[in-house]
């Protein structure tokens, strides 16, 4: 019996017209050696299963071949043959892996000068060179730098950024590309048709988009369908295998968040958690599948969607129909976000499904450019700065059981003839009478958000509700009171309350009025009874008719001016206690 040979083996390029996807590579190589320009270092680059050790290999056939060097060599040629099985002693392959200090590089360094044994070159290939430590990357610099004439350098990593720059420059470096699916799926259909295996389409394009652009894994995927289904391989086999998520779920799971059903998309999710999907491949092809609907957007003739089959074309043309490309930057971003946050996750489900709802979420929000551009528009509109005078304020009803009702929203501002008017009109029984039950219902808010304004406030008397502006009025003795309410502070913490009933933009006006009359003092004897702040003494200089009436004041009673909320808060603010109360008179 004998030994099998696993696919990716049995179908490695032998030439380089058989590496699928490298011409940009293949094509230099083989000029060079048709120009007579073959370098003594090479560095192939490239994620894994792309083909850069197979590369090396085939180009070493191309240099020892008989006759050679020559692109077109003969397969059945003894020294290509003893290349390809790992016999020719001219041909030396290291894995860097396991050979990467700096004795290996010692050793290696005293038998390049030794003459090959039948070839004209003596080569070594160096596969996952990355792997070797500093020091032995410095023993090997001269020799990488100076070589033998006779001797050539092929190395091959798949992370290039870790390989010293000295070493880099030192070399003529290949980036490989990873393999468009389209390229991987007719590949596995020769495959497929050479074992004599049915395979749907549907299943080869899913191989393809596990393989993630590697040949090699998308053989060994295939590799292991066989043997697991036989001579029929369906979609549902691959998807079950490997834990891939089919595109009519993704589909299913996209819909879901452009529609911002949230139960959808839990539940969505919950199937496919299930069905023992990956969630790190679940976000991979939502990305896939909102990249394809984003270049299909911009441009539906490009180059990257030549791999989707007619029914997808018009599946994205379906769904790019209802959305922006805004719009889809932003579920884009989103979803990369929620990909970068799962890494770190410990509950991974929890983390995937708020971050499908957030990026769903986000559709619905206006970005910075949709606010910029409604206001240019705004600004352009010649129809804009002619808007009819809208209906004066409505007015508020008086708050019932200690609870105020909010006040009518604001109308926006009148014109100025309008305005003009009402600043030499004096206040009617309509305004008035407006604005005694909105001071009702601002002061029950005010003495909640802050006593010590609340405690001045008493003393003044709503006049007028007029416009955008609330006018109240305070006793002629009462200078000092609203000096002290009449400040900037004080008038946002107002406009503030005034919002919270339901009446924003309205601001609030202060003015002495004779009108307004001042109220009556409590007797010192009233224990129970509250003591409003024009009770107290007054700082500054007071009018004549205030320093009269606080001749006439009797002596606080001492319990009173305690109980007083000003006293109370001031007390509180700095940590103190009453000692003694005297008249100032």
């Amino acid at each position: 019996m004998s030994a099998y040979q696993v696919i990716a083996r049995k179908y490695r390029p032998q030439r380089f017209e058989e590496v699928v996807g490298q011409g940009h590579v293949t094509q230099t190589l083989a000029q060079a050696i048709e120009k007579d320009r073959i370098a003594h270092a090479y560095l192939f680059c490239g994620p894994r299963g792309t083909g850069k050790t197979t590369l090396a290999r085939i180009f070493a056939k191309c240099l020892n071949c008989s006759n050679g060097p020559r692109s077109d060599f003969n397969l059945d040629d003894p020294r290509c043959q003893e290349i390809a099985q790992g016999r020719c002693l001219d041909v030396m392959e290291i894995d860097g892996a396991s050979n990467r200090g700096i004795e290996e590089i010692r050793d290696l360094r005293e038998t390049i000068h030794y003459a090959p044994a039948a070839a004209p070159f003596k080569i070594y290939i160096i596969d996952e060179v990355h792997m070797l430590t500093k020091e032995a990357f410095n023993a090997l610099l001269k020799t990488l730098e100076e070589p033998p004439s006779h001797v050539k350098f092929m190395f091959a990593t798949t992370e290039p950024d870790k390989v010293l720059p000295t070493i880099l420059s030192r070399c003529q470096r290949f980036d490989l590309r990873r393999i468009p699916d389209a390229l991987i799926v007719d590949q596995l259909k020769k495959i497929a048709h050479q074992e004599g295996v049915e395979i749907e389409f549907e299943a080869l394009q899913a191989i393809a988009r596990g393989a993630d652009g590697g040949m090699r894994d998308a053989q060994s995927t295939l590799d292991q369908l066989i043997s697991f289904c036989g001579e029929s391989v369906a979609e549902s086999d691959v998807l079950s295998m490997f834990g891939l998520t089919s595109r009519d779920q993704i589909l299913s799971l996209s819909r879901a968040m452009v529609a911002q059903d949230k139960p959808s998309i839990l539940q969505t999710l919950d199937d496919l958690i299930g069905q023992g999907k990956e969630l790190n491949r679940l976000m991979a092809d939502l990305q896939d599948h909102f990249r394809h609907l984003l270049l299909h957007k911009v441009s539906s003739s490009s180059t990257q969607l030549e791999g989707l089959s007619e029914s997808a074309r018009k599946m994205l043309q379906s769904q790019g129909s209802s959305l922006t490309e805004t719009q889809i930057l932003r579920l884009l971003e989103g979803l990369n976000q929620t990909e970068y946050r799962l890494k770190e996750a410990s509950a991974k489900r929890i983390a995937v499904e708020v971050g499908l709802i957030r990026a769903a979420e986000s559709l619905s929000h206006r970005g910075l450019d949709d606010i910029l551009q409604a206001l240019k528009k705004l600004k352009h509109d010649p129809s804009s700065t002619d808007r009819p005078p809208k209906d004066p304020l409505p007015v508020a009803e008086p708050p019932q059981k200690g609870s105020p009702e909010a006040l009518p929203s604001s109308t926006p501002k009148q014109s100025v003839a309008e305005a003009e008017a009402q600043k030499t009109a004096k206040p009617t029984e309509k305004t008035v009478l407006g604005a005694e039950k909105a001071w009702e219902a601002l002061l029950h808010v005010v003495s909640k958000e802050s006593p010590f304004l609340h405690s001045y406030l008493l003393e003044a008397q709503a006049l007028e509700l007029s416009g955008n502006v609330l006018t109240a009025g305070f006793p002629a003795a009462m200078s000092n009171h609203m000096e002290m309410v009449d400040q900037r502070k004080h008038h946002h913490t107002l406009e503030a309350c005034l919002a919270q009933l339901g009446h924003e933009g309205v601001g609030i006006k202060f003015i002495l009025s004779k009108q307004v009359k001042a109220k009556a003092k409590p007797a010192a004897h009233a224990p129970d009874s509250e003591v409003p702040p024009s009770s107290l003494p007054q700082t500054g200089t007071p009018s004549e008719p205030s320093r009269a009436s606080a001749d006439a004041t009797v002596p606080p009673d001492p319990k009173a001016f305690l109980e007083d909320p000003l006293i109370q808060k001031a007390l509180e603010t700095f940590k103190g206690r009453l000692i003694n109360v005297e008249s100032s008179t």
